[in-house]
């Protein structure tokens, strides 16, 4: 996946979090790291096999195993949950 492909699924979560009224805080961190992820130079995929993705700013532990997560199989159970409960977000 490129981090183009990767930062639209984060940006499509943010959007879903913020549906939901989640906490802020949760929401920001899932934006700073979309932008981060949006923003690098180097590839996402090629951080998660060199086990580098928490040089990204905004990239901590539990976002670090969902890019791997959606790198590795191509999906993310937690967007997939995110998408059943609410097809259509507003952006």
């Amino acid at each position: 996946m490129t981090n183009a492909e990767i930062a639209a699924v984060f940006y499509d979560i943010v959007a879903r979090l913020r549906e939901k009224k989640e906490n802020i805080f949760k929401i920001r961190a899932y934006e700073k790291a979309a932008k981060s992820i949006e923003g690098s130079p180097v590839g996402v995929e090629q951080l998660a096999r060199e086990g580098r993705l928490r040089d990204v700013p905004g990239v901590g532990e539990a976002i670090e195993k969902k890019i791997t997560e959606l790198v590795k199989t191509g999906r993310l159970e937690f967007y997939e949950r995110l998408k059943a409960e609410s097809p259509n977000p507003k952006h």
